[in-house]
C-alpha cells in the first residue's frame, strides 16, 4: 500500500510539474519577456517595460499580464511587479523626453520642413496645441497604445517641467500597468485572455491613427495641386 501511495504521488507531481511548464509562455516577445522575470524577478518586468516604451512595437499588453502571473507564482511579489513595471515606463519615458529635449523645437521646425506633405504651419499648431493640453496629453496618452511612448517626445521638445512630467507620468503609468498586472495576477495561467482582448483595442487604435494619416496626405495633396493649378492661371 505504501508503494502504491508513493508512486501516486511521484505521478501525482510529474502532472503538476508538466502543467505548470504548460502554463509558462515559450518562444516570441512572452517568452523572452518570461526569461527576463526568471532571471532577473520583478526587476527583468520593469527591464522588459522600459524597453517597450522606447520600442512601441513590444507590447506591454503582453508583458504586464505576464508579470502578474509571475507574481501569482510566486516568483515575486504583487508589490514589487507594479513597482518594477511603473519605474520601467518612467525610465523609458525619460529616455524619449531626453531625446526630445536633444532635438529642441528649433530643429524639429528644420526638419519638418524638409519633409513632404508637412508645413511649418503644422508644427507651430501642435506646439500651440500641446502648451494648452499637454498635461493631459501626458497623463491620459499613457493608456493610448503607441502614443503612450511617443507623447514624452514632444514633451522633451517643450521642455515640459521635469517635476511634472515625472508626476504626470508616474500616475499614469501605475494606473495603466496595475491594471493588467492585477488582471493577470487574477487569471493565472489564464493571464493571456486579457491580452486577446487588449490586442482588439490596440489593433482599433492603430486603424484610427492610419485613418488620421490617410486623411491628412490626401488633404495635402489636393491642397498642394490646387495650389499648383492656380499658379499656372
Amino acid at each position: 500500500m505504501i508503494l502504491i501511495a508513493e508512486r501516486a504521488l511521484a505521478a501525482h507531481l510529474t502532472t503538476t510539474r508538466a502543467a505548470s511548464s504548460s502554463e509558462a509562455p515559450a518562444g516570441g516577445i512572452a517568452g523572452w519577456a518570461a526569461d527576463l522575470m526568471d532571471s532577473l524577478g520583478a526587476a527583468g518586468a520593469g527591464a522588459a517595460v522600459a524597453l517597450e516604451n522606447l520600442f512601441p512595437p513590444l507590447p506591454s499588453e503582453v508583458i504586464l499580464p505576464l508579470a502578474g502571473f509571475a507574481a501569482s507564482q510566486g516568483k515575486f511579489s504583487l508589490l514589487a511587479a507594479l513597482l518594477w513595471t511603473t519605474a520601467g515606463s518612467v525610465v523609458g519615458a525619460l529616455a524619449l523626453y531626453a531625446i526630445g529635449a536633444l532635438l529642441g523645437r528649433d530643429r524639429t521646425i528644420a526638419i519638418a520642413a524638409r519633409l513632404p506633405l508637412v508645413k511649418t504651419s503644422d508644427i507651430e499648431k501642435t506646439e500651440a496645441w500641446f502648451t494648452r493640453h499637454g498635461t493631459k496629453a501626458v497623463f491620459f496618452g499613457r493608456m493610448v497604445p503607441i502614443f503612450r511612448s511617443m507623447i514624452s517626445i514632444p514633451a522633451g521638445i517643450e521642455r515640459m517641467p521635469l517635476p511634472v512630467f515625472l508626476g504626470l507620468t508616474t500616475a499614469g503609468s501605475f494606473i495603466w500597468n496595475g491594471v493588467f498586472v492585477l488582471v493577470g495576477h487574477a487569471l493565472g495561467s489564464r493571464w493571456h485572455e486579457v491580452t486577446d482582448l487588449v490586442g482588439l483595442y490596440s489593433k482599433a487604435v492603430l486603424i484610427v491613427v492610419a485613418l488620421v494619416v490617410l486623411v491628412f496626405v490626401v488633404v495635402r495633396i489636393r491642397t498642394a495641386g490646387r495650389g499648383t493649378h492656380r499658379a499656372r492661371t
